[in-house]
C-alpha cells in the first residue's frame, strides 16, 4: 500500500455493486472521565468525554492521541440512540499533526442495552458485550498537505467497541 500514489490502496476499487473496504488504522482512546447535562433542554442528555491519551496504528499511520486535544460530545436522544460528535488530535511518529472528526451513533440490539451501557460508562457498572450494541461512525481528516493528506480525499467508516476506560476504533477507507 502506497498512500502516495494516485492508487493509495492495495484492494481492488469500489464498482458500482462491490463497495470495498481497506483497513486503514486502529485507534485506543482513554477517557476515564465522563461529565453529563441532564437532564437536557431537547429530552435525553448530553455527555462529554474528554481524550486524555491513546494510539493508533496502521498499515502506513501510526502515533500517539494527543492527551487534552478533544473529545466526544454525545447527545442520548430521548429515543435511546447516542449520536456522538468527536473530534481531537493525532499525532503521527512523523511529527505530523492531524485533525480526526468522528461522527456517528451508538444503539442498542437489546432494549436494556443503552441503560447498560450507561451503567458501565457513568457507574463503574460490569461490562457490555459488543454484540448487545451497535457503534458505528464516519471520520473525516485534515492534516497538511504531504504524505498523508491521502487522508483527506477518502471516505472512511469506522467500527467502535467500548471499553472500561475509553474506546476501540477500527477505520476502514471506501476504495
Amino acid at each position: 500500500m502506497d498512500f502516495n500514489d494516485t492508487t493509495p490502496f492495495a484492494a481492488p476499487f469500489s464498482e458500482l455493486d462491490n463497495p470495498r473496504l481497506e483497513f486503514v488504522m486502529e485507534v485506543r482512546l482513554t477517557f476515564p472521565e465522563v461529565f453529563t447535562i441532564a437532564p437536557h433542554p431537547n429530552g435525553g442528555m448530553r455527555s462529554a468525554v474528554l481524550v486524555s491519551g491513546g494510539t493508533f496504528e496502521g498499515p502506513k499511520l501510526k502515533g500517539r492521541a494527543i492527551p487534552g486535544s478533544g473529545g466526544d460530545y454525545a447527545y442520548f436522544r430521548p429515543d435511546d440512540v447516542a449520536v456522538f460528535d468527536a473530534r481531537y488530535l493525532l499525532e503521527e511518529e512523523d511529527g505530523t499533526v492531524i485533525l480526526l472528526n468522528n461522527k456517528g451513533f451508538l444503539w442498542g440490539r437489546r432494549p436494556d442495552t443503552m441503560a447498560r451501557l450507561r451503567d458501565w460508562a457513568f457507574n463503574n457498572g460490569p461490562p457490555v458485550p459488543h454484540e448487545d450494541y451497535y457503534l458505528r461512525g464516519n471520520p473525516t481528516f485534515e492534516c497538511p498537505v504531504g504524505k498523508h493528506d491521502w487522508l483527506t480525499k477518502h471516505v472512511f467508516i469506522g467500527v467502535g467497541e467500548r471499553r472500561s476506560d475509553g474506546n476501540l476504533l477500527k477505520y476502514y477507507a471506501l476504495v
